[in-house]
């Protein structure tokens, strides 16, 4: 999902120079001709990723604009655009609460420079509030990433039976978020900020179910040589997450559901029960009525946690979340990683929305982690999924190979692997291309797949600027705004 820049500028000019400069190279491009406009258009709805925002405009200064887009609960980073570099200025800009800024005439290696390191601090604020939520057993049902009418039904059902204590039962497949919907019920309750304790069921080792969940005492039986509470009373005054109820064993059944009813748990070896108040939150992925016709759950135990059931859905009902859940994992992992991975291609999102995702978002989420670990540009392609592309990332272009002379690589590097390089070296006959146009097809390539900048295809081809220039005018090749702008 292109990520979308706002520009506020009176002047036409700046406005087309600078959006034409990030539409380049993907990003997509609003804009707005004064501060009122810009206001306007986000009362209206409209949402973007970065602003650019120019100080001096008739009407409201760009300061001003900013002041009220704050005060508006506004978060987005803002770059503040400036026709002179004073220090004062600067100050006062960042003060306001802005990123960066520009000194007019902004080069395009500045600006996109600029926006992409907003776009990683703006995902940086918003992974670390995430995290203080999540340490704090805060999160709430705004933060599960998803409008799509399932995931609206979801979020309602969810915030209303948090509200009260009412026992919740969780359904849906391996890998839906079950666990992060269980911690969106308990941040919306009154127990937020409580402990929030989760227990997979289906893992706890069969001998050990009863000292897990409900405790032992020091000597209760051999290897216990201390206290240990159990999960009940570790979860006292919080919720209690019960994941995989369906695998629990049948006499592990018993105990919990006298536990649910007489809200006390009986340690192992303990002389008395202990009063508990845990609020209770079970998922599974099993039907569980086909598994108490066919006794391998209790029918009691059924209904005493099947009071208010929630169906999770599976990823492929709910596609359009797919680019939200995407941008939500590009911007986790280029903070784990250190990357600095922008958004998937339109072409490698349609491929990822198109997917059924039989893992679900867990899937979902494993695949876009190692797609960015292995990513070299700012945009994911569809070879960067070949688990569901079944493409393959291509050998480098010829603008990467090692050059010699004027940059050009050998003719006999080139026809070694005439298909490896988008640059033919044989003519329609099978003879060799002259140098001078196989010259001109690969600055052209250098042009195309540089956007421009020719500083880096410069780099690329392993020759100076001014040498690159003169290639240029000698072919007549169209560069693009960076040639205009010097």
């Amino acid at each position: 999902m292109a990520k979308t820049v706002l520009i506020v500028d009176d002047d036409p000019t700046q406005r087309r120079l600078i959006g034409a400069v990030l539409e380049r190279e993907g990003f997509a491009v609003v804009s707005a001709e004064n501060g009122g406009d810009c206001l306007e258009k986000f009362a209206a709805g409209m949402t973007a990723d970065v602003a650019i925002l120019d100080l001096v405009m008739p009407g409201m200064g760009g300061l001003e604009v900013l002041a009220e887009m704050r005060r508006r609960g506004l978060t987005l980073p803002v770059i503040v655009l400036t026709a002179t570099g004073g220090v004062e200025t600067v100050v006062q800009a960042m003060q306001a609460g802005a990123q960066d800024f520009f000194v007019k005439p902004a080069s395009p290696d500045r600006i996109l420079v600029g926006v992409r390191n907003a776009l990683q601090m703006g995902g940086l604020v918003a992974e670390v509030d995430r995290l203080k939520k999540h340490t704090a057993n805060k999160t709430s049902f705004a933060d599960l990433v998803g409008t799509s009418p399932a995931m609206r039904m979801v979020k309602s059902l969810g915030e209303r039976a948090a509200a009260s204590n009412i026992p919740i039962l969780i359904l849906g497949e391996s890998g839906v978020g079950k666990e992060v919907m269980a911690r969106a019920v308990h941040g919306a309750s009154e127990r937020s900020g409580r402990p929030f304790v989760a227990v997979n069921c289906g893992a706890l080792p069969e001998n050990l179910v009863e000292s897990i969940l409900f405790g032992h005492e020091k000597g209760a039986f051999t290897g216990a040589t201390a206290q240990h509470l159990g999960k009940f009373q570790e979860a006292q005054g919080g919720t209690l997450f019960l994941d995989e109820i369906g695998e629990l064993p049948l006499d592990m059944q018993v105990k919990l559901l006298r536990a649910l009813q007489e809200k006390e748990v009986d340690p192992v070896g303990a002389k008395r029960p202990v009063k508990v108040d845990v609020r209770i939150v079970a998922a599974t992925n099993r039907d569980l009525l086909a598994r108490v016709q066919s006794g391998h759950f209790r029918e009691d135990l059924y209904y005493r946690l099947n009071v208010f059931p929630i169906e999770a859905p599976a990823l492929r009902e709910r596609r359009e979340d797919v680019p939200a859940l995407v941008d939500c994992f590009i911007r986790r992992f280029n903070i784990e990683e250190g990357k600095r991975v922008v958004a998937p291609t339109p072409e490698a999102l349609a491929l990822l929305q198109g997917y059924d995702w039989p893992g679900n978002v867990r899937q979902l989420e494993n695949t876009v982690y190692r797609a960015i670990v292995l990513a070299d540009g700012p945009y994911l392609q569809p070879h960067d999924f070949p688990a569901i592309s079944g493409l393959h990332p291509t050998a480098p272009l010829a603008s990467d190979i090692v050059m010699e002379g004027a940059g050009l690589p050998t003719v006999a590097q080139a026809v070694a692997s005439p298909g490896d390089s988008p640059v033919r070296v044989l003519d329609e006959k099978g003879h060799l291309r002259t140098l001078d146009s196989i010259e001109r097809d690969l600055i052209q390539l250098a042009i195309e797949t540089y956007s421009g900048r020719m500083s880096e295809i410069a780099r690329r081809l392993g020759i100076g600027r001014s040498t690159l220039y003169r290639k240029v005018r000698e072919q007549g090749l169209d560069v693009g705004l960076e040639a205009e702008a010097g």
